[in-house]
């Protein structure tokens, strides 16, 4: 029995109230494919109950889902809270390994995988009781099959209490293994309606709202706020990231929200395609997950208009620490705080504190903590990194950043991004600001690469812009003046593309690997 001061809405209810209120309305749009809000409500009942009865999962089970962006999907997160199960959604891009890995953490009960997921199915089923694929295979009844043979059946809204896991949200895992952050029902609700009142206020059944990430991590907690109020999301049809399919489909759909990342976002408006469609549908543009540079920023709002929207945020946090709104953007330097990540989300506290968990002057340097209900509740069997990750009640970012009197928050960069070079500390992003700045550059980033002198040396690795062909050393001879003495890389690199994670972030680790790969990055042999 739920004590009654703990008992919340389970985030099923979402679906309930729409198919209610809106049943004819469209809930999801997949290329000629229209689903009613009516029957995605019948076919997740269905599932449901084939997913308990069936299958035997129950409440606090997990259950694992390898899929590409689609319905069943979606399907399959409403099922699982609908009885009380929790999902646990990966990255479809993973090798088969490092699923395994995942189900083996996990203790998933239960795994949807798609049809064109072979190997991953085979690599998982020594650690999953039952696969059950999206798609027609030879590994028995599939999702859609599942639902035929269930429908009419309408299994309750399990009850849940505020801290009962709803999502195991993992994270990227750029150093070791993925860790699984509890997110709850209780969290989550906050985490909807403070998206919906921080990032789209007005959000109503009247918008639309484009998917263009995996729907496993930050677009699936974006598409559960289109649920929320009723809004029907878009999927495009593409396997890979197509700019001109993007845009065709906000003008034919008069998409109105979306969120994506930074080099995505860089991607869409340097498209040609942006010129073709009418994109003046747009309110809201929300990018996330890495800060943007100010050049990209420029772009941006000189294309789409005064929409863009910022937030700052983690897994473990949901994406709820700050905001930047589109009143606080603006293509003029001088009309804007360059540089910041926006104010502190409703509801919650940020703080910049030292080593010892004391809070630091405006100005100073420090790592980002933050408390308040968007928090997580903590990593799933993980008591090391839960130890780590909290002091006093704060979660500890990982983050560097100072902020000012006003309270807006400045990004220096991950902790772990931070290199020593003659005793000096450096920060990446700054050197990466200034490059980006350069005429012929489109993207750049900067890592401390072993140095026989000072310990360690910035080593810059740089895209240029279509049809440019810049010296490396004239790069840095016209970074010279720009940047001090001891901050200016030592190397500069000139690649074709830089590699990106699969939610389309450049990463460190990656580009170190590349550089590893191409003999390129300097051996510590003194």
């Amino acid at each position: 029995m739920i004590p009654v001061s703990d008992r919340v809405m389970n985030l099923g209810h979402f679906l309930t109230q729409n198919a209610r209120r809106l049943p004819d309305a469209p809930a999801l749009i997949h290329g000629e494919d229209v689903t009613s809000w009516a029957d995605m409500h019948a076919r997740v009942g269905a599932l449901a109950h084939a997913l308990a009865k069936d299958y035997g999962v129950a409440n606090g089970d997990r259950v694992l889902v390898q899929s590409v962006n689609c319905l069943q999907m979606l399907e399959t997160m409403l099922a699982c809270w609908r009885i009380g199960a929790v999902w646990v959604p990966a990255n479809f891009r993973l090798s088969p390994g490092d699923l395994a890995w995942l189900a083996q953490s996990s203790g998933a009960r239960a795994m949807f995988c798609g049809a064109q997921f072979p190997d991953h199915a085979a690599a998982c089923a020594a650690h999953v009781p039952a696969i059950i694929p999206i798609g027609a295979s030879p590994l028995g009844p599939d999702h859609d099959a599942l639902i035929a043979r269930n429908l009419g059946r309408m299994p309750p809204e399990a009850p849940v209490a505020r801290d009962d896991p709803a999502w195991f949200f993992y994270t990227s895992g750029t150093t070791g293994h993925p860790k699984a952050a509890v997110l709850t029902h209780g969290q989550m609700a906050f985490v909807v309606t403070n998206h919906l009142c921080d990032l789209m206020p007005g959000t109503t059944e009247a918008d639309a709202s484009l998917a263009l990430a995996p729907l496993s991590h930050g677009a699936g907690i974006h598409a559960l706020t289109q649920i929320a109020r009723g809004v029907p999301t878009i999927l495009p049809t593409s396997e890979r990231f197509d700019a001109a399919e993007m845009w065709a489909l906000i003008e034919r759909h008069r998409v109105t929200n979306m969120f994506t990342v930074p080099t995505i976002l860089k991607l869409l408006v340097e498209d040609a395609a942006a010129a073709r469609h009418d994109h003046s549908s747009l309110r809201y543009v929300i990018y996330a997950g890495a800060p943007m540079y100010r050049a990209d920023q420029i772009r941006a709002l000189e294309v789409l208009g005064p929409v863009l929207v910022q937030y700052f945020g983690l897994g473990e946090v949901t994406g709820n620490i700050t905001v930047l709104p589109p009143a606080h953007h603006s293509a003029d330097d001088a009309a804007m705080r360059i540089g910041t990540c926006g104010l502190a989300r409703t509801g919650m506290q940020v703080q910049v504190q030292d080593a010892e968990g004391r809070e630091l002057p405006f100005g100073e340097t420090g790592e980002i903590a933050v408390i308040g209900p968007a928090v997580f509740a903590g990593y799933h069997d993980n008591q090391v990194a839960n130890a780590k990750s909290f002091r006093d009640g704060w979660f500890l970012t990982g983050d560097l950043g100072h902020m000012d009197a006003k309270g807006f928050l400045y990004l220096t960069g991950r902790s772990s991004d931070m290199f020593i070079s003659g005793g000096s500390n450096i920060h990446p992003r700054e050197i990466e600001e200034k490059l980006l700045t350069h005429p012929d550059l489109s993207e750049a980033i900067v890592l401390g690469a072993p140095d026989p002198v000072w310990g360690e040396a910035g080593l810059a690795v740089c895209v240029p812009r279509a049809g440019a062909d810049p010296d490396p050393q004239a790069v840095l001879d016209w970074l010279a003046p720009r940047l001090a003495s001891y901050k200016r890389p030592k190397r500069l690199l000139i690649w074709d593309a830089l590699p990106k994670s699969a939610y389309g972030k450049i990463t460190r680790k990656m580009v170190r690997d590349e550089l590893i790969a191409r003999n390129q990055w300097p051996q510590a042999t003194w």
